[in-house]
């Protein structure tokens, strides 16, 4: 995106204005927008975006655990009254998620590292959804989808709360770019 609108973002916006929450809420909104148009009729897609769904449920539940030292619940299955380690989270995503052991134990160490990155991609997800909804309702059967995700785009990378309140108004969303 920030290649594309290069001459209408500042150097700011293509080089450092992106959060976590933002570009990787988008790729996952983009992913289910995917499944919406019919790109994933096929089962072999949609199982793998399935596949893809899992590991990231259960990054989120890793990474929380971890940063916060949380204990396993005594009703679950998996290490009932233990305290969330980088051991028990490589094990919990094995079990959850197959996905091949060098990839879990480097996704791990990512979450180590930038606490709340995992939890991003679904807060940023959300806030597309939400953003793209508030559309719709203030624009009714003047909503476009096509409208909408050009003027996202157009106002380059932002803050989740900045790009709801700027997507989720609507005002300047309209039916003229179809």
């Amino acid at each position: 995106m920030t290649t594309y609108l290069t001459e209408r973002l500042s150097r700011w916006q293509r080089l450092m204005g992106s959060t976590s929450g933002y570009v990787e809420g988008w790729a996952l909104y983009a992913e289910q927008l995917m499944g919406e148009l019919g790109y994933l009729e096929n089962p072999d897609y949609y199982l793998g975006m399935l596949r893809a769904q899992a590991l990231r449920c259960t990054r989120v539940i890793v990474d929380i655990g971890m940063h916060l030292e949380l204990e396993i619940p005594q009703g679950s299955q998996f290490h009932p009254g233990e305290h969330w380690t980088p051991e028990l989270g490589l094990e919990f995503l094995e079990q959850r998620s197959h996905f091949p052991v060098d990839f879990l134990s480097s996704e791990v160490v990512r979450y180590l590292g930038l606490p709340g990155q995992a939890i991003s991609y679904k807060v940023g997800e959300q806030a597309w959804l939400a953003a793209r909804e508030a559309a719709s309702r203030s624009l009714g059967k003047d909503f476009s989808l096509k409208a909408f995700h050009e003027r996202a785009f157009e106002l380059g990378p932002m803050g989740l709360s900045l790009m709801r309140r700027e997507l989720g108004g609507a005002r300047h969303i309209d039916k003229e770019n179809d």
